[in-house]
């Protein structure tokens, strides 16, 4: 697997920037991928600082570690659930970092290789699996999910206004037989739609297949908890930035951050605070950073990017 099916990395000057890996220490990037963004950082470190990568998916993890073993004994894979990145750091005895990246974005080569069953556009089998050594896929979700459950996933993971009218022609098919492929199940999902919300730009069935692929990975049901560990893990002026793709996960992660800088819990009416919480960051970013002009007709992926980052205090 060549690097080039992985995605461009997304707004990476201005990671570098906010991360300031030359500063040195342990930095972590909790989402690996084809390993562009490791690859501005090591640019970055200097001698005798460390990253550590990782990914939970295994091929993402093998392109990585080919693109990355000209910077030797600098930067360590680990397999596995950013989610999981407390555990898995003191695993490899790192209890602290200087500077954590987290880049939410599904890779280019899990949408663009037909057989991960990620993609409206591409027939293959219904996968969606991020880490494949699990076996519950996008197939579960869309022939084992009862007609509520489904409809409410589409609604809340796709922001998919049809979602009800969807959940029902799915089950309708379903009964019929099982509903196997992503080109069929990307024309049920449009035959649900009325007629005339049809002729979008993109294709209508892309918000409940993001539902989907958020199901199968779990992608928000940690992602809060993986943000206040990402913060706990870090060193008083340590950096987190987290680049996120879509309105679900910049809302927890724009909350997560508030929260750190504003603690306080005291009514707004009490003249002094009380609870004694005291703010815990400072955010770098009062709003979050867009790829430019240029970079968006480089790479349409980065329309949709949201960088947000903060300091430890």
């Amino acid at each position: 697997m060549t690097t080039s099916s992985y995605h461009v990395p997304i707004l990476v000057d201005e990671v570098i920037d906010l991360l300031m890996p030359e500063r040195g220490g342990i930095f972590v990037d909790g989402t690996l991928g084809g390993g562009g963004h490791s690859e501005a950082i090591l640019e970055h470190l200097p001698k005798g600082a460390h990253l550590y990568g990782i990914d939970r998916d295994c091929e993402a993890l093998e392109t990585a570690t080919a693109r990355l073993a000209h910077f030797g004994d600098s930067f360590t894979a680990i397999h596995g659930n950013f989610f999981e990145m407390k555990t898995l750091l003191s695993g490899v005895g790192v209890q602290k970092a200087d500077g954590i990246l987290l880049d939410l974005g599904v890779s280019s080569h899990q949408l663009d290789s037909a057989q991960r069953g990620f993609s409206y556009k591409l027939d293959a089998p219904l996968d969606m699996r991020m880490d494949q050594s699990v076996t519950f896929s996008a197939y579960d979700v869309v022939n084992g999910y009862d007609e509520q459950r489904l409809a409410d996933i589409f609604f809340r993971y796709g922001e998919e206004k049809f979602s009800r009218r969807i959940a029902q022609q799915l089950v309708q098919k379903r009964e019929q037989k099982p509903i196997e492929t992503t080109t069929q199940l990307a024309e049920l999902i449009k035959q649900a739609i009325p007629a005339k919300f049809r002729n979008e730009p993109q294709h209508p069935a892309r918000r409940c297949f993001q539902a989907i692929r958020i199901e199968v990975n779990g992608e928000l049901s940690g992602l809060e908890a993986a943000i206040q560990a990402a913060h706990d893990l870090l060193n008083l002026g340590g950096r987190l930035c987290v680049l996120t793709f879509h309105s679900l996960e910049d809302r927890i992660v724009k909350t997560a951050f508030k929260s750190f800088e504003q603690p306080c819990t005291c009514p707004k009416s009490a003249p002094v605070c009380i609870c004694g919480k005291k703010p815990t960051v400072h955010i770098l970013t009062k709003k979050p950073i867009i790829a430019d002009e240029q970079e968006q007709e480089q790479n349409s992926r980065s329309a949709s990017a949201k960088l947000r980052a903060i300091e430890k205090l």
